[in-house]
Formats: C-alpha cells, sequence, structure tokens
C-alpha cells in the first residue's frame, strides 16, 4: 500500500480533461502533456479511453511505447467485456498498467441508465474486475470506480458491500467520484469516512471531484484527511463541464497545510501554459496560483502591507511565494484611484525615477484625479505625471 502520509497523484488531463476538449489531442499533442506530467512527478497517469475512439486508443498505445517503468499506466474501461479487452490491448507492453473500471451504481443510473437492480449491476462489476485481473500481467492493477458516488447517500450502505465485493474480486484501489458536485463539500467527505472505516487498508481509496459548484479542490483536500490517498486530478482543473480538481491547487493548499507533497512544484507555472495553450482555454486572470493577478495588488491598505512584508517568508497578503511554483513575476502593484503611495512609489521606480516624500505626497492627488478619469495608470501615465508633476 502507498505511504498514507502523502498523497498520490492521479493525473486525469489525458482522458477527464481530453474529452472535455472542442478538439480533443492526437497522439502527439498527448505526448508533450504527457512529458509534462512526468517532468511534474506525476506517477499515475489516465493516458487515456480506448473503447472511446480509435484515436484515442491509438494514443494510448503511443504513450506506453513512450513511457518509462516507474510510472502507471491506467486506461477507463466500461464494465463490459469489449471495453476491458480493448484497454488491456492498449496497455500490452507497459511496464505498470492498469485498468480503471467505472459503473454506474446510484439509484438515478441504476433505474434511468442501466435498467437493471443493483444486484444485478454488481455482479457484472465483479465479473468485469476479474476478466481485467485476468489479462493483466501479474503487476498489473485494478481500479474500480462508482460513477456517481456523491448520489450514493441513500443507498450507501449497500453500496459499501458492493466496494467490499470489489476489492475482494481484486480491485486495488476504489475511486470515489463525485461526478457531478451538488452539496457542501463535507457532505461529501463524511461519504469517503464511511468507506474508508468498512474497507480499511485492504485497497487505496481515492475521490475524483468535480467542480459545478466551485468547491472541488476543497472537496479533494479534506478527503485526503478523510483516508482517501489517491487524489485524481487534472492540470488547470480540465474536465467536463466546470471541470475537475485541479492538481496545483490540491497541491498547493496540502502543502501549505503541512503535507509531504511528491511534485515538482517548480514545475507547475511552465505546465500550466502549455496546457492552456494546447487546450485552446485561457487561464483566468484570477485563477488561483496561475492567474495574471495572483500576486497583483490594487488596493492601498493591500500595497502598504504587501511592502511591509515582502521580504518575509509570509508575506501579508499572498499564500505562499511565487517562486515556489516556477513564478518569476512576483509581488507587484497597479495604481487606481484605490491605490496608495507605495504603488505610486514602486511604479515611479519602474520607469527609474526616485521621489522623495514630499514630492509623492505632491504627486498623489494628481495621481489619483488622473485614475478617477482613465482607471489603471500605465507606465507611460506614472512616467509623465513623475516628469510634469514633481
Amino acid at each position: 500500500m502507498p505511504d498514507s502520509s502523502q498523497p498520490v497523484f492521479y493525473d486525469t488531463t489525458l482522458r477527464d480533461g481530453n474529452q472535455s476538449l472542442k478538439r480533443p489531442w492526437n497522439p502527439q499533442e498527448k505526448l508533450v502533456v504527457f512529458k509534462e506530467l512526468l517532468d511534474l512527478g506525476v506517477k499515475v497517469i489516465e493516458i487515456g479511453f480506448p473503447a472511446s475512439s480509435q484515436m484515442d486508443f491509438d494514443s494510448c498505445k503511443y504513450l506506453v511505447q513512450n513511457a518509462p517503468n516507474d510510472v502507471i499506466l491506467s486506461v477507463l474501461a466500461r464494465a463490459i467485456p469489449e471495453d476491458i479487452m480493448l484497454a488491456s490491448q492498449a496497455l500490452q507492453g507497459a511496464a505498470n498498467p492498469r485498468i480503471h473500471i467505472f459503473a454506474p451504481i446510484n439509484s438515478e443510473g441504476l433505474q434511468y441508465i442501466l435498467h437493471k437492480s443493483l444486484t444485478e449491476v454488481a455482479e457484472i462489476a465483479i465479473q468485469a474486475i476479474k476478466q481485467a485481473k485476468f489479462l493483466l500481467p501479474p503487476n498489473g492493477q485494478v481500479e474500480f470506480s462508482v460513477e456517481h458516488f456523491g448520489d450514493c447517500r441513500e443507498n450507501l450502505t449497500d453500496i459499501i458491500q458492493v466496494l467490499i465485493q470489489a476489492v475482494q474480486a481484486g480491485a486495488n484501489v476504489i475511486n470515489l467520484p463525485n461526478t457531478v458536485e451538488r452539496t457542501h463539500p463535507l457532505a461529501f467527505v463524511e461519504m469517503v469516512k464511511q468507506v474508508k472505516a468498512a474497507i480499511g487498508d485492504t485497497a487505496q481509496l481515492s475521490v475524483h471531484c468535480h467542480n459545478d459548484l466551485g468547491m472541488a479542490t476543497a472537496t479533494t483536500v479534506e478527503s485526503f484527511f478523510a483516508g482517501a490517498t489517491q487524489m485524481e486530478t487534472t492540470i488547470n482543473g480540465l474536465g467536463e463541464r466546470c471541470g475537475n480538481s485541479n492538481m496545483f491547487e490540491v497541491a498547493l493548499a496540502l502543502y501549505n497545510s503541512g503535507v509531504n507533497v511528491p511534485l515538482n512544484m517548480k514545475h507547475f507555472y511552465q505546465t500550466a501554459q502549455i496546457a492552456s495553450q494546447l487546450s485552446g482555454i485561457p487561464i483566468w486572470e484570477k485563477a488561483p496560483l496561475m492567474g495574471r493577478d495572483c500576486f497583483l495588488h490594487r488596493s492601498g491598505i493591500h500595497q502598504n502591507g504587501a511592502t511591509k512584508t515582502k521580504a518575509l517568508a509570509k508575506g501579508l497578503y499572498i499564500p505562499y511565494r511565487p517562486e515556489l511554483i516556477g513564478r518569476q513575476d512576483g509581488e507587484t502593484f497597479e495604481f487606481t484611484s484605490q491605490s496608495g503611495k507605495a504603488a505610486l512609489q514602486f511604479l515611479c521606480s519602474e520607469v527609474g525615477i526616485s521621489l522623495s516624500p514630499e514630492q509623492l505626497a505632491n504627486l498623489m492627488p494628481k495621481a489619483k484625479h488622473l485614475a478617477e478619469q482613465k482607471g489603471e495608470l500605465s507606465l507611460t501615465d506614472v512616467s509623465q505625471l513623475c516628469l510634469n508633476g514633481t
């Protein structure tokens, strides 16, 4: 079993993230992202869903051929024989293969999608796990997911019994997806705790959280402290609808909580930019960790505090140092009508002008007035102010 004191990051960018793109990646594009994941130090990577398309099947085989021996390569499969056969073929030659089988065994999935009873679907799932174990080499692993686990509150006791049977049939990992985020994180976390209490250390416990209400990171992080050691995440939170748990956010939240995070965090920023370019999905300026404004202060109160704590290990208005995730921009200031002297002095120094306290005090009302008219001042605006107004 993995070390329970540190999380295992299971990346699904190449499957869950890829399937949500307007133009899914071809094998060469997947390889670019795959290499970024390797540079990040990710050791478990879901490389695709072989049954979804010929291109995805080919992509999986291509990545297997380009993978180092110390990484677990996983592919997704429905709990049907044809999918599992394709999954095993796509993983042929992988040093550490894993087949990730899923089945919807929540009440709605049983009634409206499969039109079967829980007992019937449980038997299908168990046979699928046994088939995967038979097709895989001795060191191969099987992961079993209860699709829509977050919707299983009403029949959770019965679901737990199915999970126990899945482990007995050979599942190495039990994954609990919050396939559609509907309520607050701790409601899901409480369910994770109940599963952990039931299966103990007989299998690794995993969570896979979507971001429909904007709380996937919180749910994933809290699930770790509830006993789930595998964190299923994606680069930049790519995924269906509003996306999945963001790898970078989960990692930094755990790191700031004193958890040993086994990732190369200095590579985060570069990877985020590359994934954004390849996916065609821009990074929002207010996005945590990666957005343009992460270390930018516009309020005078924030600028004053940031200036006075800039040299400290713990900045007053930033949760971590930019260089920790490979950002070179650092804390900076821009001037608006809400800004203060610290910003104006900083921006003047940026254009090579040093102001005395008296000159700064004289320039402030002029800068405020101009900002009220124009909005945020550019360096050119500041330069002209300094030259004409002091």
